[in-house]
């Protein structure tokens, strides 16, 4: 998969010296949400099944957790029981809050898999419940779903999950606010951990951003103009 890379701002980025460096773009980035109403990011664990428990293995009874704006981590084991052939599936819902959207599913260092690549899945459906069986030979019913492994690990694979096919409705793009549910499972004898990190970011309104533009523009306008009468 290809990914963008961005020039850093750097002193050596025309916009570094345009704003006077770190501590003024720092300062232009936070007017700038605060004026569209947003609140800062934060990273934290929102689940881990070794400290709050086992989530629910009930696709229409799903662990409920909650979400917030930055880095939302749930970590958790799946497996078959070699004993009872049992599949340990985990099932969990969350809420994208009105005026943000869902960006990102980063699978996080730790993260393993069993058997041939296909036997990790994790499956998403729009609404509180994962209503597909799991006895199901297509994915229709599915807003999207993905198979990884170690090797996607620092990945977004939310794009995968839009794009899987076999049935899913697919998407393009984040998620907007909503409810969503995730089916997560690893189809091979034992138990590995994973992590997944669901990453929400602000979705400005577009009436907010010709002020924001107009902030940066002022600042960038006096800091040229201070350079103008020092010389």
């Amino acid at each position: 998969m290809k990914h963008l890379r961005v020039a850093p701002l750097s002193a050596a980025n025309p916009l570094w010296s345009l704003f006077g460096g770190g501590r003024r773009i720092a300062a232009v980035a936070v007017f700038g949400w605060a004026l569209m109403g947003g609140e800062l990011a934060h990273a934290a664990v929102i689940y881990n099944e070794s400290v709050s428990g086992d989530l629910s293995n009930s696709g229409l009874n799903p662990t409920v957790i909650s979400v917030a704006p930055g880095s939302n981590q749930v970590f958790g084991t799946t497996g078959k029981n070699p004993a009872t052939l049992i599949i340990d599936r985990d099932y969990f819902t969350f809420t994208v809050p009105n005026g943000l959207s869902l960006t990102a599913v980063t699978v996080l260092p730790g993260t393993k898999n069993l058997g041939p690549h296909g036997d990790s899945f994790i499956g998403l459906e729009a609404g509180p419940q994962v209503t597909v069986l799991t006895t199901a030979t297509t994915a229709a019913g599915l807003l999207g779903w993905d198979h990884y492994d170690s090797g996607d690990i620092g990945n977004n694979i939310l794009p995968d999950m839009g794009s899987a096919g076999l049935g899913a409705t697919g998407f393009t793009g984040p998620l907007g606010a909503g409810t969503y549910s995730f089916w997560i499972q690893e189809a091979s004898v034992g138990t590995v951990p994973y992590g997944f990190d669901f990453t929400l970011t602000a979705a400005p309104e577009p009436d907010s951003w010709p002020v924001v533009l107009a902030v940066v523009g002022l600042l960038g306008m006096s800091r040229l103009h201070k350079r103008h009468i020092g010389r």
